[in-house]
């Protein structure tokens, strides 16, 4: 079932960019090259300049295809999470057993990201490092809302609205789905956070992996 996801595109909010990046070898290449780029820099020390001189080309380019920087760090949240909502509904599709398919759910959410051969300019490895480190400074700002009424978070909303229906499949009775499906999603990228940067503050390991405590704290919580 995996092998579905080379027929399909991956979209993204068009209110985020100005031109798409994946209608041009372009545009292609600034989202490869800007992955990389806040990887090893980090958000606030990028800039389009920076990132022109990386792809050989002038930074006006760049804003042929994304407003600012916040804009192109939204495009890749955005598309990280519509990768992770179609690995969640093609390697859930057969599993019956409701308590199964939430397990399985937890874990292609909390697991260690490998190389998706299917976009070959985008290195899914990097890009969740970027996740997991720069994310929350997408929506963490004074334009949250009105960025919310414009759409910009329509993925993010549907993959937590997708893990709450599986809770509630799973735990007819349970009241606070949404609140855990956010709390997993969330919170599996601040366990790998810590496990990288701050490993005396979590138990989360190389040999306990995130996935691990989401799934248990999930059943305990719902009494499966």
């Amino acid at each position: 079932m995996r092998n579905l996801l080379a027929n399909l595109k991956i979209s993204v909010p068009d209110q985020i960019y100005v031109k798409d990046p994946e209608s041009s070898a372009l545009g292609k290449r600034i989202i490869q090259h800007s992955i990389h780029l806040l990887d090893n820099i980090g958000f606030e020390a990028f800039t389009f300049k920076k990132l022109g001189t990386a792809i050989g080309s002038n930074e006006s380019s760049i804003y042929r295809y994304f407003e600012n920087k916040h804009k192109l760090l939204l495009y890749l949240s955005s598309w990280y999470w519509a990768w992770l909502e179609y690995q969640v509904v093609i390697e859930t599709y057969s599993i019956q057993d409701k308590k199964e398919k939430l397990e399985k759910a937890i874990f292609i959410l909390c697991r260690t990201t490998e190389k998706d051969s299917n976009y070959s300019h985008i290195n899914e490895i990097t890009l969740n490092n970027i996740i997991i480190n720069e994310s929350y400074k997408s929506f963490l700002t004074k334009e949250v809302d009105q960025e919310n009424k414009a759409g910009y978070f329509e993925i993010y909303k549907r993959l937590v609205a997708r893990l709450s229906t599986m809770i509630t499949e799973a735990a007819p009775n349970y009241i606070f789905t949404y609140s855990l499906a956010s709390t997993i999603i969330e919170g599996s990228l601040h366990q790998h956070f810590l496990k990288e940067h701050l490993p005396k503050t979590t138990t989360c390991n190389e040999e306990i992996h995130p996935s691990c405590f989401f799934t248990n704290l999930t059943l305990n919580t719902l009494k499966l």
